[in-house]
C-alpha cells in the first residue's frame, strides 16, 4: 500500500489510500510501529482517501493506537469516510478511535 507521510512538527500524519484490508493494513501498522520506535508517538492517520476498511484495517489502527499509547503518545484518525465511520460505529471502536473531521483538528491540542 502506498501512503503519504507528513511531519507536522508535533505529530506525524500517515495517509493511506484505497482499501485498508488484509493486504494493505500490515505496512501501515509497521510504519506506525517504526514511528513509535523513533520517538514519534503522536500519529494522525488521515483516512480521507480510504474507501473501504475491514477487520484487518481496524486491527492495524487499534494496534497502532496501543503501541502509541504504551509509548506515551496517541494515534488519532481524521477524515474518515462514510463506510469507515459505519464500521467504527458497528464495532463500537468509534469510542476509542474517535474520528476527527480534519487532520488539523486531530492534531490541534498536541
Amino acid at each position: 500500500m502506498e501512503f503519504g507521510e507528513q511531519d507536522a512538527g508535533t505529530y506525524m500524519t500517515l495517509a493511506p489510500e484505497g482499501r485498508l484490508n488484509l493486504i494493505s493494513a500490515p505496512p501501515l501498522k509497521a510504519r506506525v510501529d517504526d514511528l513509535v520506535r523513533e520517538g514519534r508517538t503522536r500519529v494522525v492517520v488521515d483516512l480521507g482517501a480510504v474507501d473501504h476498511i475491514d477487520s484487518s484495517g481496524l486491527g492495524a489502527l487499534v494496534g497502532g493506537l496501543k503501541a502509541a499509547r504504551q509509548a506515551g503518545g496517541d494515534l488519532r484518525i481524521a477524515r474518515a469516510g462514510e463506510q469507515v465511520r459505519a464500521v467504527l460505529k458497528l464495532t463500537n471502536l468509534d469510542r476509542i478511535l474517535v474520528p476527527y473531521r480534519t487532520v488539523e483538528e486531530a492534531g490541534h491540542d498536541w
